[in-house]
């Protein structure tokens, strides 16, 4: 799933980008709270990590900003300080949750999926069409009774399509949230990946879940048996 860190610390930024991208996140940065409010209100993310202290506009300012535009992305807050006010006002300006400096990369990541299943109807703690089943926390795949292993690009192209089950997703939206918007390579390895999905979940089982939508891109075929 797409997430954007607003934190101004660039080295705790650049450690939070590579270990969210490990779990499959596809990583967004600002570095200020200005820049921050300006991608949120240009790009869909599924979730935000807003740290409070930041340049330009504070971690609350930006979290107000978002609500008053009606932008209901859930936010985790970051704060370094030890303060029940704080965190108080955060929850009361529109954040979701917060955590204390220094915290668990293990936690923010249990605390971003426990969002993101909170967000929305549709995301369940498994995600499944049919017997097609993918548990984002453990990193693990089925089809029926047969556990199928993924690289860490294939989970997360796999969890995109699945949240999107039965929607068109187009290649720039795949690109932006299983690579991440900075992405600057070919756009067509998207096709080398869904041909990966098709040869591990699909042909296997002789199935043809995953389709191409001519000049749209692709979908997962939703299976309610």
């Amino acid at each position: 799933m797409r997430v954007l860190v607003v934190e101004d610390e660039q080295a705790l930024a650049a450690g939070l980008r590579k270990g969210l991208e490990a779990e499959g996140f596809a990583v967004d940065l600002a570095f200020d709270g200005v820049d921050g409010l300006w991608l949120v209100r240009e790009n869909e993310y599924d979730v935000v990590v807003l740290d409070i202290m930041l340049p330009g506009l504070d971690g609350l300012q930006v979290c107000a900003a978002m609500r008053a535009a009606e932008i209901w992305t859930p936010i985790l807050v970051l704060t370094a300080r030890e303060s029940e006010r704080v965190e108080i006002m955060a929850l009361d300006t529109g954040a979701d949750d917060y955590l204390m400096k220094p915290f668990s990369h293990q936690v923010l990541v249990a605390r971003l999926r426990a969002l993101l299943r909170r967000g929305a109807p549709e995301r369940p703690a498994v995600l499944a069409s049919g017997d097609l089943r993918f548990d984002p926390a453990e990193r693990r795949a089925w089809r029926g009774a047969t556990e199928v292993t993924l690289t860490a690009r294939e989970q997360a192209l796999l969890e995109f399509l699945l949240r999107r089950a039965g929607r068109v997703a187009s290649k720039r939206e795949i690109l932006d949230h299983v690579w991440g918007a900075d992405f600057e390579g070919d756009p067509n390895i998207i096709e080398v990946y869904v041909r990966h999905l098709r040869e591990k979940l699909d042909r296997p089982f002789g199935l043809q879940t995953i389709e191409t939508v001519r000049r749209m891109g692709y979908r997962l075929v939703v299976d309610e048996s």
